[in-house]
């Protein structure tokens, strides 16, 4: 038998490739892009405001062209017209804390996933996101252009560089920071290969930080983190645009916190334990950062995953996984409801829940991601609604949180005259969801057409697909 050459075989192979439906032409598409109105829908419109109810939203290709009173407010003549009777539109959510990486069984180690994620991320309804740290940057710039350019379905990403750490690194795909000239490098070198944010990470000095502080803001660029060695207050006055996991990780109140030093994680829990969340401490730090403009990350989603008397992940979302993923995390998640630092996260969770919203209700800028890291259960696809959920049961209404996830996120990366809310002009990212959120926020996992740039998908497909995926690609 003869063998085809190999630049034969691999032109059938690309052959192959390009006859694949393009984004848009799939059979996840519910709908085309076109003239298509949502009649009779309430809209809850991410600003904040209440829901405004019989209303009708017309988009005309990749925008909205029309929102207002159905009584006012007319379909289009040859416009598809959805009824929106018992529906909820939404914005899509900003998310600003995600990774296309997911952790194996074996601590430290973590395998990207740009395929599946970039699809659950949006069937979840997640249409902008924030990469917050990377472990394979060109990974993720490859996959946010290839959204981009129409090659791929998923959210528009924001990329992240990758991690900017000190001399303890969490997993060795990590580079770590020798001294603030090495991060100014570091950052250099990735602003010029298109990233657009920065993220340090536990274990840099104060010098490193402000080295790197500086040169994002050179760039044009903001610069996140999740710090130990340095306090809030430090990270604050040096110009940090943004902290994440709100207060679960703040150093601040370590007694005899040595400088440049992360304290261990018990002596951390211990502090925020003994926290009065409603306190003068905390307040005055509070005050700080809303005066230096930090924004705050809420990742809820993964501090949950860690507390004794929280649910288990939705088998839904467990069914995403391989075997092998689903095992580990279900053997850790049954030793966390028996551990003692599992009982000590169910007395900290709804103390960071208070001090979010106080955060919050004060003016300070609250953000929300879901970060799937931690031993596993937070999900692409499951933890953007899971994040919603648990911003309202801290305390915020059904429109303060849908904020959070959506216009907050959009005016933080510098987007919201693009996405966001739901307004004429903007573009056309909305998620239509099956009952009111507003009453019952658990409607939102009914979500079955999610609309990027005007393009209806059905999640369930996604999800049909993807069955046993993470793990694999």
């Amino acid at each position: 038998m003869r063998l085809l050459p190999i630049a034969a075989a691999f032109a059938a192979f690309a052959s192959a490739a390009a006859a694949q439906p393009a984004p848009g032409h799939g059979p996840e598409i519910a709908y085309p892009a076109g003239d298509i109105a949502f009649t009779h829908v309430e809209v809850v419109d991410g600003t904040g405001a209440a829901p405004a109810r019989d209303m009708t939203v017309v988009l005309h290709g990749q925008r909205i062209a029309a929102v207002g009173p159905a009584r006012k407010v007319k379909a289009p003549k040859g416009a598809t017209v959805i009824d929106g009777k018992g529906r909820t539109l939404l914005p899509g959510f900003v998310m600003v804390h995600e990774h296309y990486f997911y952790p194996s069984p074996k601590p430290g180690q973590y395998e990207e996933y740009p395929y599946s994620f970039s699809r659950l991320y949006l069937a979840g309804g997640t249409t902008t996101l924030r990469t917050a740290g990377s472990m394979a940057p060109y990974g993720d710039l490859n996959t946010a252009r290839d959204i981009a350019d129409g090659r791929q379905p998923g959210p528009d990403m924001d990329v992240t560089g990758p991690y900017l750490e000190g001399a303890t690194l969490l997993s060795d795909k990590m580079a770590m920071m020798r001294d603030p000239a090495e991060v100014t490098r570091t950052v250099d070198y990735w602003a010029s290969e298109g990233v657009t944010s920065f993220k340090a990470y536990n274990y840099l000095t104060r010098p490193e930080l402000k080295a790197a502080i500086d040169a994002a803001h050179a760039h044009g660029l903001k610069i996140t983190g999740h710090l130990c060695s340095i306090t809030y207050r430090e990270a604050a006055e040096m110009g940090i645009d943004n902290l994440e996991h709100s207060f679960a990780v703040a150093t601040d109140f370590v007694k005899d916190k040595q400088p440049d030093v992360c304290p261990t994680s018990a002596q951390t829990l211990d502090s925020l334990n003994a926290l009065d969340p409603d306190g003068p401490e905390v307040g005055a730090l509070m005050r700080l950062l809303i005066a230096h403009h930090v924004a705050l990350t809420s990742t809820l989603t993964v501090f949950e995953t860690f507390t004794a008397g929280r649910p288990k992940a939705p088998d839904a979302a467990l069914a995403l996984l391989t075997p092998e993923l689903r095992q580990a995390y279900e053997t850790t998640w049954a030793k966390v409801q028996a551990s003692p630092r599992g009982h000590e996260y169910a007395e900290i969770f709804p103390k960071l829940m208070r001090m979010e919203k106080r955060f919050h209700d004060m003016g300070g800028v609250l953000l929300a991601g879901t970060d799937p890291t931690g031993y596993g259960g937070v999900i692409p696809g499951f933890s953007g609604k899971r994040e919603l959920e648990l911003l309202v049961e801290e305390g915020l209404s059904f429109p303060q949180a849908l904020e959070v996830a959506t216009l907050n996120g959009a005016k933080y990366l510098r987007r919201d005259r693009d996405v966001g809310s739901i307004a004429p002009g903007k573009r056309a990212d909305l998620l239509l969801v099956d009952g009111d959120p507003a009453v019952d926020v658990r409607a939102i996992e009914h979500m079955p057409v999610v609309f990027k740039a005007g393009v209806g998908y059905r999640t369930q497909a996604f999800f049909d697909e993807l069955k046993g995926a993470i793990g694999l690609y």
